[in-house]
């Protein structure tokens, strides 16, 4: 498997078994629902916010480069005058 594409993570046993029975009644895999599931929660966000789809995929990948420490973003600092 090619770990640049695809990645493990860990998941209650209950939560499995719900993903399993949702996944057998629409046809899917788990991959496949886990993407759907995480798509529709980033289209539901951004819509909620009143932002385009890209800009707020660009605001969480953002957050979580600055988390992980893969990325350093410039911030303005803020004057008090």
């Amino acid at each position: 498997m090619d770990i640049d594409k695809f990645k493990s993570v860990a998941v209650r046993k209950p939560d499995y078994e719900l993903l399993k029975g949702l996944c057998n009644e629409k046809f899917r895999s788990p991959a496949s629902m886990i993407s759907k599931l995480v798509n529709d929660y980033v289209e539901f966000q951004a819509k909620k916010k009143n932002i385009t789809l890209e800009k707020y995929v660009r605001e969480v990948l953002n957050v979580q480069s600055n988390a992980s420490g893969d990325k350093k973003v410039r911030r303005k600092s803020k004057r008090s005058n």
